[in-house]
């Protein structure tokens, strides 16, 4: 009979607390599997032995129930601090615009400079608002979003970013159920993504469609590739490439696997056909299809 729990402990290392419980509990088992007879004592022994199992497991669920109320008290922190702070960074972005309009010289510089920090702030703020209810699997309200219209506004707004790039959008019809906004900003940091770090003369694609019953989402590029050291990590928070530097918080594909897992979707990264530059595909079921929870996807093909 066997409990599952056996683990190789590391040579010379402590012996970790777990280990020896499953350790006991195999001896217990072995013993009692060594020693079957049916005399009043031995299942007077068997009883007992099933009474210390029953409260070994109470006490694990209560630990269990314990860990997950206090991350359920982080979430919630992290969800009130991020709303509280939405206001006030609001209002001193009204008041920096309002200044930089009226001041010149170098005190409008300086006044454009704080201005740009408190923008990255009250993004930075969106962000963990985001990952936080995610975390917390808060469910909102949803309604047909079509992916396509989410693409064409997206490339419209960051077409000044692209900076010399070529950016290209094929945008057919792909029905979700979703959030709007949440949905909006995953296509929004998958583009940000690409034009960040790709050079000059890059040409960078971004496609919506219906695919199997799910809507798919792509965006690729031609540029660099990710950094074959980041390929397995590229999606865990705050993960940054060596020339970011302080440009990004290294939570925008973080942010991107959160919103298509809160849609039951998934997210890839491939190498694309030509061997250069990165692929991110992102599929969600259709407003069609039954939503099914699904794990984030490894590289595969998407087409």
């Amino acid at each position: 009979m066997s409990l599952g729990l056996e683990r190789d402990a590391p040579m010379g290392g402590p012996v970790d607390p777990l280990d020896q419980l499953a350790q006991t509990l195999r001896g217990m088992l072995d013993t009692l599997e060594a020693t079957r007879t049916e005399t009043e004592s031995a299942l007077d022994r068997q009883r007992e032995l099933v009474r210390a199992l029953s409260g070994v497991l109470e006490k694990l669920e209560s630990l269990r129930a314990e860990t997950e109320a206090a991350i359920e008290r982080e979430y919630e922190f992290l969800l009130d601090a991020a709303h509280e702070l939405r206001t006030p960074l609001t209002t001193v972005l009204t008041n920096l615009e309002l200044l930089a309009e009226e001041l010149e010289g170098e005190q409008a510089e300086l006044v454009r400079a704080a201005l740009r920090s408190t923008r990255r702030m009250r993004r930075l703020v969106g962000d963990l608002l985001l990952l936080s209810r995610a975390d917390a699997n808060r469910a909102r309200p949803r309604r047909p979003v079509d992916l396509a219209e989410v693409l064409t506004d997206v490339a419209g707004e960051l077409g000044p970013l692209a900076a010399g790039r070529e950016l290209t959008v094929s945008a057919q019809r792909a029905v979700v159920l979703g959030m709007r906004d949440d949905l909006h900003r995953l296509v929004s940091n998958l583009i940000e993504n690409a034009l960040r770090h790709t050079p000059e003369g890059t040409h960078v694609r971004a496609i919506t469609g219906e695919r199997d019953g799910d809507a798919v989402v792509i965006v690729e590029d031609d540029g660099p590739g990710i950094q074959p050291e980041l390929e397995h990590r590229v999606f865990e928070r705050f993960t940054r490439g060596a020339g970011d530097g302080a440009a990004g918080s290294g939570l925008g594909l973080a942010i991107v696997r959160a919103v298509a897992g809160s849609h039951h979707g998934t997210v890839a990264l491939e190498r694309p056909a030509s061997g250069r530059g990165a692929r991110f595909v992102v599929r969600i079921p259709t407003s069609t299809q039954p939503p099914t929870m699904r794990a984030t996807a490894g590289p595969g093909s998407a087409l």
